[in-house]
């Protein structure tokens, strides 16, 4: 991976954030809708294929247990906003143009 992409960075939340974070996260997957998060000030975008895995690590005494949610990047990256509402629009046209025929 070239050195411009590559993050590795953890953000401490509190308890109640923590929850919020994973309802958010939980919502969103079970409406198969993409979620959003900004993380040390970067915002990422999780679409709803990602893949999911729960990992336990036990070393010296302390136990840890991560969430993990995996996914690739497109090549060309995500499309603007811009560009996905004109695709939204040009589905619900021909949509509209099938229930009239």
């Amino acid at each position: 991976m070239p050195k411009g992409n590559r993050r590795d960075v953890e953000r401490i939340y509190s308890k109640e954030a923590f929850i919020a974070q994973l309802r958010r996260l939980a919502d969103a997957l079970e409406q198969g809708r993409a979620f959003r998060i900004r993380v040390a000030g970067e915002r990422v975008r999780i679409p709803a294929r990602a893949t999911f895995s729960i990992e336990h690590e036990r070393e010296r005494g302390v136990e840890e247990l991560e969430f993990q949610v995996r996914w690739t990047r497109s090549a060309l990256g995500p499309a603007s906003r811009k560009q996905r509402r004109r695709a939204r629009r040009a589905r619900s046209s021909a949509r509209a143009g099938e229930r009239a025929t």
